[in-house]
């Protein structure tokens, strides 16, 4: 049995590892709502938007002949991988890695293998994770959470566009977690150029006059939507990565506290085991005087 000092330390130590765990659920917790708030506002908008984009790109009638639009065979794949600039939030980080794993090989197996794959990151955290696995993390974008808005997620949007239009890249996707609850997270893996329409598309009613033509909206439409489309799932991972962290400090501070409860019961077991032995001591000391 460790001595009465050692289990003194360890109680020290564990208690102010909970101290820091608890502080940092809270800050967690009041991140979280803020940015619960900014995703469950995006959300509608971001689906509607999606909505009026389909309706109008199902009956333009030069859809197809847009950059962003176009299909071609995938010799060359961008995949952009979303996920934090900090820790301690979980398997949060590993879930986007993961993610982005199972639609390489899934999807990109041989391309992956020559080198066509390229990896644009959201986050510092995950670099590191992909260099070891000696994945091409071409650039990384972690200074966007330094001030995160529409306007700086839309830069890097406008970006992998017009890479795309000029056919640096034939496919794009993203790689995020979706935000369900605090202690949920969903890893997405959807595409994002070139834009597909909706397979379950139902038609719209009535007969609409377009003002300008459909021709001109779609051009206007497609690049906002794709800007919406990345700040979106930006959000989202904002979201899921507070309420991964609140949840995992919660759990740290649980399990922290259940270890004192133990350390506390041993410590008072040796204390007692050796209030006992002198007793002991002192007993028989006094029996061989008497003899």
């Amino acid at each position: 049995m460790a001595n009465l000092k050692e289990i003194r330390t360890r109680i020290t130590s564990v208690n102010s590892t909970r101290k820091i765990t608890s502080a940092m659920k809270m800050v967690a917790a009041a991140k979280l709502r803020k940015a619960q708030d900014a995703i469950t506002q995006m959300r509608p908008y971001a689906d509607k938007l999606h909505e009026i984009l389909d309706h109008v790109m199902s009956s333009a009638e030069n859809f197809e002949d847009n950059a962003y639009t176009q299909e071609r065979n995938a010799e060359k794949v961008l995949i952009i991988v979303i996920a934090s600039n900090k820790g301690l939030c979980g398997a949060f980080n590993a879930n986007s890695v993961k993610k982005a794993e199972e639609l390489i090989k899934n999807e990109y197996q041989k391309l992956f293998e020559q080198g066509k794959i390229d990896i644009y990151t959201l986050g510092k955290t995950i670099n590191e994770t992909f260099k070891a696995k000696h994945v091409n993390v071409k650039e990384s974008h972690s200074d966007i959470y330094n001030d995160l808005n529409f306007k700086t997620v839309s830069g890097l949007a406008e970006k992998v566009m017009k890479q795309f239009a000029a056919k640096e890249y034939d496919r794009v996707h993203i790689v995020y977690n979706k935000f369900k609850n605090a202690a949920v997270q969903i890893p997405q893996a959807e595409q994002f150029l070139p834009i597909k329409l909706s397979e379950n598309e139902e038609s719209f009613e009535g007969d609409y006059i377009y003002e300008p033509a459909k021709d001109q909206i779609v051009e206007q439409l497609i690049p906002y939507a794709l800007k919406i489309q990345l700040y979106k799932a930006v959000l989202d991972s904002y979201a899921a990565e507070h309420g991964a962290r609140m949840t995992a400090m919660h759990k740290a501070t649980d399990n922290a506290t259940e270890l004192l409860k133990e350390l506390k019961l041993t410590y008072n077991k040796a204390r007692q085991a050796a209030i006992t032995n002198e007793i002991l001591e002192i007993v028989g000391g006094a029996e061989a005087l008497n003899n």
